[in-house]
């Protein structure tokens, strides 16, 4: 091969090409130092943080820990075998958010989007929105009794007896407490107005953090009411006293029956052991539910007075 000839003219020069994104465009949504200082400062303040439910000396059995640990979530989020934790860690935010699997936009979307098939009846599925990723923990981990042991009495075999401490999810959805025949109909009422977009979980307790309320404080904030409403707290209508006063009917009214105590050492009302009437425990399950559920009927107003005057007309009235 003869040696190459003389190099021909120079081309003409190429078009630019576009700019690409900035590498930490994503990773700055969190790790701004005024994003993350905000979220660690709101979260340092919520339930999640620093409640008795997120730590535990000793282990968590296998059921509890799907939602008590961060590890158990996050175990039953991508579907494998549930087992018990011990020593778990503090909640954080790879428990609710896909973080540095893609490095996109899509990496702290939460873990849990699709429908909640409720514990209580896997049949009834509930479409929560963003707030789904809430429900799979805030439900009834069971049936209401007459589901479970249909007949006329109830045996119950625990002070620890109910639908457990958060049936948020149920009540708001409208599904899976004692729904006692009475006067008041459960089936004009179904789900709560406040199912709506802007209402559910996140857009109560995650609204515009504001004063200690909202953002990842999770506290209900009285700001997101007003987007609908016009309220200066969370009686709107007098909801919260009216089924305040109706638990206390309902409590002193099982307490009459001998389904209720109150045990001084553990400063609270429990269940007595023992075979009930099975109306008195339909009666205790939606009263300790409802006490549980902590928004004094605002999560859902027509269902949970519906609830509560059918199983006080079912127990009697509370002798005084």
């Amino acid at each position: 091969m003869g040696p190459a000839g003389p190099a021909g003219p120079a081309g003409a020069d190429g078009t630019d090409g576009t700019d690409g994104v900035d590498g930490n465009v994503t990773c700055l949504v969190c790790h701004s130092s005024e994003a993350k200082a905000d979220i660690d400062y709101q979260y340092a303040q919520s339930g999640h943080a620093i409640g008795e439910v997120t730590m535990a000396e000793g282990e968590w059995s296998s059921s509890c820990a799907r939602c008590h640990t961060q590890e158990g979530f996050i175990n039953y989020a991508n579907g494998e075998t549930a087992v018990a934790i011990g020593a778990p860690v503090r909640f954080e935010c790879t428990m609710c958010h896909n973080i540095h699997d893609t490095f996109t936009a899509t990496d702290y979307a939460f873990r849990l989007a699709d429908p909640i098939a409720f514990i209580f009846d896997a049949t009834e599925v509930a479409d929560l929105g963003n707030s789904n990723v809430c429900g799979n923990c805030h439900q009834s981990r069971r049936a209401e009794p007459n589901i479970t042991n249909p007949g006329t009495t109830f045996n119950i075999t625990s002070v620890h007896y109910g639908p457990h401490h958060g049936a948020q999810a149920n009540i708001l959805y409208g599904a899976g407490m004692a729904e006692i025949a009475g006067t008041f109909s459960y089936e004009a009422v179904g789900s709560s107005p406040h199912m709506n977009a802007n209402a559910r979980c996140t857009g109560c307790h995650m609204y515009e953090y504001a004063e200690g309320e909202g953002g990842h404080t999770f506290s209900p904030s009285i700001a997101s009411c007003n987007s609908c409403h016009t309220t200066a707290d969370f009686d709107y209508h007098g909801v919260q006293t009216e089924t305040e006063e109706l638990l206390l009917e309902l409590r002193d009214s099982l307490v009459n029956r001998g389904v209720l105590e109150y045990v001084v050492a553990d400063d609270a009302y429990e269940p007595i052991v023992g075979v009930h009437d099975m109306a008195y425990v339909q009666a205790f399950f939606n009263w300790i539910g409802i006490e549980e559920d902590r928004s004094l009927g605002v999560h859902n107003p027509v269902y949970v007075k519906a609830l509560l005057e059918n199983s006080i007309a079912v127990c009697g009235p509370a002798v005084k």
